[in-house]
Parts: structure tokens; C-alpha cells; sequence
């Protein structure tokens, strides 16, 4: 059933960029027709290679259209968000009534008044998929194991609420072929590192060289690039290293390759014209703005 959330996507949303991706995430994990799966803010952060503000803008923005709608009542595995594609659903449903006489049918283009069928809770149960404690419906859970139940379920806690696990939580795969995140023995934080501390791995050494930046820059040049990009990123907080090869990677492919002749400039910022240059205060300073102007900011 997946695959008609997602052809829904692919075929009707009117999403872009990231908020694109991250609908395509969570259809990817629909078990059937009515169009609900969870997910934790990690693993979408995994699975688009975005960073955490930009996956929360990009709920927000599906949230604002009307394309994901948050189920603020239940909670997926280890208390994750769980999300519904109303529109896909309506479609779905349109298309099977259509369909049941005549498979090969003409069915109209969705429209945002095709109604949307009602929410089947007892259903989502065999996917993880649970009421809040505390909630009307929220039935006793079973304990499959036989062994004494979780404290927690049966004197919970005021909690506040929210739309995420808490930060560098993760849940099981949903999807069995999905691996987890940081693995069984790691946490979140355990994985970032800062642009200083990230070393260049043999997958972006690779790829430089197959698309031809490193013939284009010379290894002189890589390396000098290399530490311009360490020196821009010093500030910024901690990322996973997939993060930075990715960020890593669009900063050498919009490096300017060395020209013959020309002077040498300011290699990093603050930094100073090499000794024997003969350049004046004056030359110094026009020779870095001009520099300045060359090299990418990392906000293009």
C-alpha cells in the first residue's frame, strides 16, 4: 500500500525540496490504505540527509497544506509521531470505489473536496500504533512476553506534549529492511562531531575523484580547499558525519580551481599573504576582498 502513497506523492503533492522528501519518508512507511505511519524526527533526518530545523519546516509547511496531518492522539513505537496523509487517502479510497466494477476505469484527479475517510483506530494496533495514555479510547496494552508490566504504563506521568521523540531517541525500523539509526549500543549524540574533528572518508576521496575535482584542483589544491572549508565551518555545531561529507563535498565541487599566475591570497579567513610576496598593506588588502569575493560562503 506504499506504493500508492506514493505514487500519490510522485503524481499530486504539491510539495517541494526538502518538505517533498520528508512526504515521500513517511509514504514510503504506509501499511495500508488509510494512509498512517509513524516516525521519528531522527530517522526522517536520516533518510533525507536534512538537518533538524529544516525536517521541522518542512512538517510544518505539509501541515499548513493540508498534505500530513499529525495525529496528536496516538503514539507510535517508543512514544514516536504518528502522521496521515489525508489527502492520499481520500484519493486511494476514491480510486478503489471506482475500480471495484470496472478495473480499468477512468477516475477523476483528486480534489481537495473528495471527502476523507474516517480514521479506523483499532487498526493501526498490529502497527505499533497505540492511543495516548490517558486518551478515551486508550485500551489496556498487552504484554506479549508475559512478564510483569512497564511501571510507566500504569502510573504515567504528566508529560508535555509534543510532536517528536526527544532528541537523540530513535525508534525501531518500521520498515524491517530499514537499519536503525546509531545502532543498538550508540547514542545520537555519539555521532556528531564538529567540521574540525570530520576526517575525509574514502567514499568522498572517491567521489572527488571520479567527478574530476581532483584533477581539476591537484591534490595541493584539494587540501587547500579542504582547510578553507574546516575553517569556515569551526563555528557551527556538531553534525553527523554524513552530514558533513555532504556539505563537504558541495564546497569542492564549487571551489574555483587555482589559476596560473595569480598571486597568493588569503588562504583561510583572517589569515595573512605568504611571506616573499612583495605586496604592500594596500595589494594585501585588495588581493583578499578580491579573494573574498571568489570563494563560496556556504549560503549560495
Amino acid at each position: 500500500m506504499s506504493k500508492d502513497a506514493r505514487e500519490w506523492v510522485w503524481e499530486r503533492s504539491a510539495s517541494r525540496g526538502t518538505a517533498r522528501l520528508v512526504l515521500l519518508s513517511i509514504a514510503d512507511r504506509v501499511p495500508d490504505e488509510q494512509c498512517v505511519a509513524w516516525a521519528s524526527l531522527a530517522s526522517l533526518m536520516k533518510r533525507t540527509n536534512a538537518s533538524r530545523n529544516a525536517v521541522r519546516s518542512a512538517l510544518a509547511a505539509l501541515a499548513t497544506s493540508g498534505e500530513l496531518e499529525l495525529l496528536e492522539d496516538y503514539d507510535g513505537p517508543q512514544r514516536s509521531a504518528v502522521y496521515r496523509l489525508p489527502r492520499a487517502a481520500a484519493w486511494i479510497a476514491k480510486a478503489t470505489k471506482a475500480r471495484q466494477c470496472d478495473p480499468d476505469a477512468y477516475v477523476e484527479p483528486p480534489t481537495n473536496s473528495d471527502p476523507v475517510p474516517e480514521l479506523e483506530g483499532k487498526r493501526l494496533r498490529k502497527y505499533s500504533i497505540w492511543p495516548k495514555e490517558g486518551s478515551e479510547s486508550d485500551p489496556p496494552r498487552q504484554n506479549p512476553t508475559g512478564s510483569e508490566p512497564d511501571p510507566s504504563r500504569q502510573n504515567p506521568t504528566p508529560r508535555r506534549v509534543r510532536s517528536e521523540p526527544p532528541d537523540g531517541s530513535e525508534s525501531d525500523p518500521q520498515n524491517r529492511s530499514e537499519p536503525k539509526v546509531n545502532g543498538s549500543n550508540s547514542s545520537a549524540a555519539a555521532t556528531l562531531t564538529s567540521a574540525t574533528d570530520w576526517e575525509i572518508d574514502d567514499a568522498s576521496r572517491a567521489w572527488a575523484q571520479q567527478h574530476g575535482h581532483l584533477d581539476r584542483l591537484g591534490e595541493h589544491g584539494l587540501h587547500a580547499a579542504d582547510a578553507k572549508w574546516r575553517s569556515h565551518r569551526a563555528a557551527w555545531s556538531p553534525r553527523s558525519a554524513a552530514a558533513w561529507a555532504a556539505d563537504w563535498r558541495a564546497w569542492i565541487a564549487r571551489e574555483h580551481s587555482p589559476a596560473p599566475g595569480r598571486p597568493a591570497l588569503y588562504a583561510l579567513p583572517g589569515g595573512t599573504p605568504g611571506a616573499g610576496t612583495g605586496m604592500t598593506r594596500a595589494d594585501a588588502h585588495t588581493a583578499a576582498l578580491l579573494a573574498a569575493l571568489n570563494e563560496p560562503t556556504g549560503t549560495e
